[in-house]
């Protein structure tokens, strides 16, 4: 048995599990926008565990297909699979099994949200290939996140319908946005790998401006949400604190300067998710 506790610990090391924060939030918005309040626990369930094991498909997808250059990279070498703490096997019956739950999950949700799971899923599964051909990866990533307000919107509706699509291509924008900035640690490997990000492509100083406009686009989106769904202005709060988290990770982290990538990859951005989905839940709660 502690064998297995064990090994359940380094697969969820392995595919940074804690970091389901980023997507889930938003999830969590689109399906209270679309209930205009708190849906049912049962809808909840659902749609939590259909997002937790999505994103645990994929980033197992990720590090199986990214195995090799992982092993050469310097910074990665020491990830479970390259490192020999889990076997090609164990990572890929994490994912089939991620998978399936995955699937189950929307099926209990709606017809519609299981039509559109396998789109979803192969969306998160392709990013992780887009390196390998096209500097656009980021915005791919982007594209596979934004669809998490909108499963959280289909999940209660049963329909797209009235969905504010400027909450996703906000999404998208931040998510483009900080993977920018964070591949701007592998730049250099990227280029020698002959692997395609921004900064590989174009030096670290035109991504990081790239970032900053992508970001820039990102907080109108969310004013645009804001307005288009009628929330209350107490939303607004929201918005301030995610413009400072977003200026402030512009701040501490320079093309020169990646020492402190981290805080404003992890920290300032999970932040930036858990606050506009709390903002929502208190607009929606007090204002309706």
């Amino acid at each position: 048995m502690r064998k297995i506790w064990l090994k359940l610990k380094i697969l969820l090391e392995m595919i940074k599990f804690e970091h389901s924060v980023f997507a889930l939030p938003f999830a969590l918005m689109g399906a209270f926008l679309a209930q205009r309040g708190a849906p049912g626990l049962a809808v909840l369930f659902w749609l939590i565990v259909a997002m937790v094991a999505a994103r645990t498909a994929a980033m197992g997808f990720n590090r199986i297909v990214d195995r090799k250059f992982d092993a050469a990279n310097p910074r990665t070498a020491d990830r479970a699979i390259p490192a020999g703490a889990v076997r090609l096997g164990e990572a890929w019956a994490m994912v089939l099994l991620a998978a399936a739950i995955f699937f189950f999950s929307c099926a209990m949700l709606n017809p519609l949200a299981l039509l559109i799971s396998p789109l979803a899923l192969a969306l998160t599964f392709l990013y992780s290939l887009t390196k390998r051909f096209t500097w656009l990866c980021h915005l791919v990533l982007g594209v596979a996140l934004a669809l998490s307000p909108l499963g959280g919107w289909v999940a209660v509706a049963g329909s797209m319908a009235g969905f504010p699509w400027l909450l996703s291509l906000g999404v998208l924008l931040w998510v483009a946005g900080f993977d920018t900035v964070y591949a701007c640690l592998d730049a250099e490997f990227d280029r020698d790998a002959g692997l395609y990000s921004l900064p590989a492509c174009f030096g670290a100083r035109t991504a990081f401006r790239l970032a900053i406009l992508f970001h820039l686009l990102a907080f109108i989106c969310f004013v645009g949400t804001w307005w288009t769904m009628a929330l209350h202005y107490t939303f607004g709060l929201g918005l301030l604190i995610s413009a400072a988290a977003l200026f402030y990770q512009h701040l501490v982290v320079a093309p020169g300067d990646l020492a402190r990538i981290r805080l404003s990859f992890f920290t300032l951005n999970g932040l930036i998710s858990l606050v506009m989905f709390a903002a929502t839940w208190l607009a929606l709660a007090v204002g309706g």
